[in-house]
């Protein structure tokens, strides 16, 4: 059980990538499209434009490392790499890499020089490894040859959340996909019909939560009402920024969520260790109490994902984490058991709580490297050019995500339409077309080498959600604070072997006291203080002042 819930607790730690101050959410702003963009004009002869589409004069290859995901395997007759040459007269020399060994290869392919020029699905933080290599360019040092991602940068206010992937040095190294707005998809789900026939209401705030299992647990005193997948996970996640108004890093998967333990200050612009705050520890009696009042399930922090689904979907639960795509998964389970028409499933928005109404989430993703190899191509400024339209202008992501207009969608205003030629099931798109090309496995479209499923420029984001979805997403966007995110501390290599060892450390016992603390094997009264001393003797004050003197020292460079 401890080696379950060490794994698990580590997603607590995401709360600690800390900032105390609040930024507006982007609205969601489903206006018109932009018109054709005119950025890929160039003062190289080689570049223009046609049909919307970049277009180089003279035909050009670029290798390129493509991470190969078995639900829909690299194909060498995929209309997209086809279409794409033939529009832009740029020809992708690729190399296929599975994508469960996609990082690993990525790493010796840099390591030996041997890396393509072009290396995408590198999200912002995991480049840090790559910088002293020399096999990198600084990205930052020609993005002026970028018209599209600065002005996507400009347009969206993204200046600030650069600085979280800034280098000792100043610049950065990798290229982010940009989000124009950052779109919220996990939340707890709970049975509305429920609710609706015992007149309880949907919960606005955290005590309205725990007043609504109460109400649930007395209707129903056979029943947990709260019973958690993703080892509760993904509800730690969502509820972090309503106890205190920070950050929480990565959404939740199966996977180490781990973050650091470090709370950004914006008061005192340093950082404080967050394992010992008063508003954490006011996190962990929030779900204590609920565990000791039997409205959580004790099991939400062992059980697997499976276990706590057939509890929801057969009635032995009425609450549980989810996202967009686990509740249709769920409602077609609840059918099954159920019957068709005896159930409601909805999102909850997020909750606030004694910080607010908060979410926290990085508008930076899956980014770009570009290797020392392309600046030594004499078509560098082409390729440069390529990807700025290829990721960074509405025209090359509308291509990416759906195609070419009239050939395989069709547009009225905002709202797209995928021809009934194609399907794209994963996202409910023509799902039950007969003698359809799979859009993504058959065409190579909507692959995540290219796109941001929900990111972009919001009319495309929205472009592939569900009317239940975008509605929640837009609840959220209005109602909800989106936390801006810490600034980055850039060590230098030895201190950052160290800083690292020792905060495997303090993870390692966070991760073994938060649950005690949460299953009540812990007492947050009697216990605390020990606990805040065993912080002391592993290390946490050397590791907090070290963090805060190479943040100083970076201030002044």
């Amino acid at each position: 059980m401890r080696k379950k819930l060490s794994k698990v607790i580590a997603m607590i730690l995401a709360i600690a990538t800390a900032a105390s101050v609040t930024a507006g959410c982007s609205k969601s702003d489903t206006g018109n499209a932009p018109a054709a963009s005119e950025a890929t004009t160039s003062e190289d002869s080689n570049i223009t434009t046609k049909d919307g589409f970049f277009y180089s004069k003279e035909p050009v290859t670029f290798s390129m490392l493509f991470s190969d995901n078995s639900a829909y395997p690299y194909k060498d007759s995929w209309e997209f790499f086809k279409i794409l040459q033939e529009k832009t007269n740029v020809k992708l020399d690729l190399t296929i890499v599975p994508m469960s060994d996609y990082n690993s290869k990525r790493s010796v392919l840099i390591a030996s020089g041997q890396a393509p020029e072009i290396i995408p699905k590198t999200y912002p933080g995991s480049e840090d490894q790559y910088v002293t290599s020399g096999q990198i360019l600084p990205i930052s040092d020609y993005v002026n040859e970028m018209p599209n991602y600065s002005k996507e940068v400009k347009e969206w206010n993204l200046a600030d959340d650069l600085k979280t992937i800034m280098q000792a040095d100043g610049k950065y190294y990798v290229l982010p996909e940009l989000h124009e707005s950052f779109v919220q998809d996990y939340s707890l789900c709970v049975r509305t019909d429920i609710l609706k026939k015992n007149n309880i209401k949907m919960p606005e705030t955290w005590d309205e939560f725990e007043s609504m299992l109460k109400q649930l647990k007395t209707l129903y005193p056979d029943v947990t009402p709260f019973s958690d997948r993703w080892q509760f996970g993904a509800t730690m996640q969502i509820a972090g920024p309503a106890f205190v108004k920070t950050p929480t890093g990565l959404k939740g998967t199966d996977a180490d969520w781990s973050g650091s333990p470090l709370y950004y200050n914006k008061d005192k612009d340093n950082f404080d260790f967050y394992p010992t705050m008063q508003e954490y520890k006011t996190e962990l009696a929030y779900f204590n109490k609920l565990v000791k009042e039997g409205l959580m399930d004790k099991e939400s922090a062992t059980q697997t994902s499976d276990q706590a689904i057939n509890k929801f979907v057969t009635g032995k639960s009425f609450v549980i984490s989810c996202n967009a795509q686990q509740l249709k998964d769920y409602r077609k389970k609840m059918a099954a058991n159920l019957g068709e028409g005896n159930f409601e499933v909805e999102k909850l928005n997020i909750l606030s709580g004694p910080a607010g109404k908060n979410i926290s989430g990085n508008r930076l993703e899956n980014g770009i490297l570009i290797t020392q190899k392309a600046k030594e191509d004499k078509n560098f400024k082409t390729l440069l050019k390529f990807v700025d339209w290829l990721y960074y202008s509405y025209e090359g992501q509308e291509f990416c995500k759906w195609g070419v207009e009239g050939t395989h969608f069709t547009k009225d205003g905002n709202n797209y339409k995928l021809n009934d030629s194609y399907t794209l099931p994963d996202y409910g798109l023509n799902p039950d077309a007969k003698n359809a090309k799979d859009f993504r496995k058959d065409l190579g479209f909507a692959s995540g080498v290219f796109i941001l499923s929900y990111g972009g420029p919001n009319t495309l984001a929205y472009s592939y959600m569900a009317d239940e979805d975008k509605k929640f997403s837009e609840n959220v966007s209005k109602t909800c604070t989106l936390l801006p995110n810490a600034p980055k501390i850039a060590y230098d290599e030895d201190t950052k072997e160290s800083q690292n060892m020792l905060e495997s450390t303090l993870k390692d016992y966070m991760n073994q006291m938060s649950y005690k603390f949460i299953l009540g094997q812990a007492d947050l009264d009697k216990d605390w203080d020990s606990y805040v001393k065993t912080f002391d003797s592993k290390g946490a004050t050397k590791y907090l002042e070290t963090a805060n003197a190479a943040y100083q020292e970076q201030k002044n460079k």
